[in-house]
């Protein structure tokens, strides 16, 4: 028996998947099993009786095994191997946490509309109704907004984040801070900034107030618990040269990545790059932007000579796939990205642009989309997807998740092979399913940081109800606030 304060989870499945350096990305463990220590994974291999009975002897007293009711006394007979694929937790490397309540509004718009009609419209409403809504709900708007997309996040098997924190929420950092920590999960909050071309409520005019912005952020929670603060200038158009340098010595000062939207709607880039006799990475490249610590989003409208740029800063790219069809932004060139050797994630954005946060539909489109524009059907196949959705974000995030191998943080997500879509599932095809046959909805079980946050579609951590209601109401208030707002259109090209 252990006989110090460590504690000990373990879970066995039906097909354990790491997506490890170590262990082999390809590697699929028939009848596998994980074993947590406090919050990391101790761990991986092939189960056997003999393994479980060891574990047991071991760690009696200071286990417990997902899945079983009984709290000691265990048998081999009581470690369930449950009929799921285990797998690391959904790395998210680009989303907004406040658009769940707009979902549906302003559709089908290019981005500079929809921005103004739906999500400054929708910020706007919060700041300006703040204290009667604050008296109607009992706390901020806006953590009314984080917490649904922490429970969002959860329910699609998401367990870390970058949270491009732009436009009014910029000021509102408590609360997804303290939305994060009551979830239980690990985010990056990208702070935003904007300075020129935009909603002139928000403007940072001296450009100086970005950075005590980000100052103040550190002091308060540079010690919060699984969060980062890092610079996060909302969009290409909307921060001058002179602004994003500040920033991005700040970043360098403390060793911080850096994010920001890019080229992301055509009309929008053609404006910029027109205006400026550049495009947005040539502007970036002119004032020493873009490192391998610089993050864009989006990056659809590019030139080859945009591609040679990024290829050679080393800089990354998040991939949106979701939100660039539904907004008619187009697709990036994923597959010459890739080729030059640039890093890529598949990710989200915002729920008000994507509708949901299914990041397994957004691989899965990533994929389709490619095969069907190329006319090949090989690009980008169900492994190489999965891992942009779980190692390659969680790299270049700086963060120790997106695999289960030994040391890693212990997000690890249960993903329940007996759904019909799910009907048949091998050895064989596994991978193959969870991109091509899953929508997402299969999570069953998340574990965050060795923290059971949902167990058998139950959530640990939220009240999911409370939140959803809370989410209802704060939309249809919305709505009604609609009829009478005056027009806002401060944003971009559309200006």
């Amino acid at each position: 028996m252990s006989k110090n304060k460590d504690t000990f989870k373990l879970v066995r499945g039906r097909f354990v998947i790491p997506i490890s350096d170590k262990l082999g990305r390809n590697k699929v463990i028939e009848d596998g099993y994980v074993l947590i220590k406090n919050d990391k994974i101790f761990k991986v291999g092939k189960y056997t009786d003999v393994i479980g009975k060891s574990i047991i002897e071991k760690y009696s007293g200071v286990l417990e095994i997902i899945g079983c009711s009984k709290k000691s006394n265990f048998t081999t007979k009581d470690i369930i191997k449950h009929n799921c694929a285990i797998l690391p937790g959904f790395v998210k490397a680009h989303g907004h946490d406040h658009e769940s309540p707009i979902i549906g509004i302003a559709k089908d718009v290019p981005l500079t509309p929809w921005l103004d009609k739906a999500v400054n419209l929708f910020t706007g409403f919060m700041n300006e109704k703040r204290k009667f809504l604050e008296k109607k709900f009992g706390d901020s708007p806006n953590y009314i907004t984080y917490i649904k997309a922490r429970l969002d996040d959860i329910h699609y098997g998401i367990t870390a984040s970058m949270v491009h924190h732009c436009n009014h929420n910029k000021y509102r950092v408590e609360e997804i801070v303290r939305a994060n920590i009551k979830a239980g999960t690990k985010m990056i909050v990208a702070v935003g900034s904007q300075d020129q071309h935009y909603d002139n409520r928000i403007l940072d005019i001296p450009a100086d107030i970005a950075i005590e912005r980000l100052d103040n952020y550190i002091k308060l929670y540079g010690n919060a618990e699984r969060t980062i603060i890092i610079p996060g200038p909302d969009q290409d158009f909307s921060n001058s040269p002179t602004l994003l340098r500040k920033l991005k010595d700040w970043a360098n000062a403390h060793n911080s990545l850096i994010h920001i939207h890019s080229s992301e709607e055509p009309n929008t880039t053609r404006w910029f790059t027109q205006t400026n006799k550049m495009t947005p990475v040539e502007m970036f490249n002119s004032i020493n932007f873009l490192d391998e610590n610089t993050i864009v989003a989006h990056q659809v409208n590019c030139t080859d000579n945009d591609l040679e740029i990024l290829a050679k800063t080393k800089t990354k790219v998040v991939h949106n796939p979701l939100a660039n069809t539904i907004l008619g932004s187009g697709m990036p060139p994923i597959i010459k990205m890739l080729e030059k050797g640039i890093k890529i994630a598949i990710s989200t954005d915002g729920s008000g642009s994507a509708d949901n946060q299914s990041i397994i539909s957004a691989a899965r489109l990533a994929s389709q989309y490619q095969k069907a524009l190329h006319q090949d059907a090989t690009l980008l196949p169900a492994q190489q997807v999965l891992e942009m959705i779980t190692i390659e974000p969680s790299q270049m995030l700086r963060m120790n998740c997106g695999s289960l191998e030994e040391g890693k943080d212990a997000d690890v997500i249960l993903l329940d092979l007996s759904r019909p879509n799910l009907t048949p599932t091998r050895i064989d095809n596994v991978i193959d399913n969870i991109i091509w046959a899953a929508d997402g909805s299969e999570v069953a079980t998340v574990i965050s940081n060795g923290k059971i946050l949902k167990e058998n579609y139950k959530f640990k951590t939220l009240n999911a109800e409370k939140i959803k209601q809370d989410v209802q109401l704060l939309s249809e208030l919305l709505i009604e606030y609609r009829k009478t707002a005056k027009e806002i259109r401060g944003t971009g090209a559309h200006k």
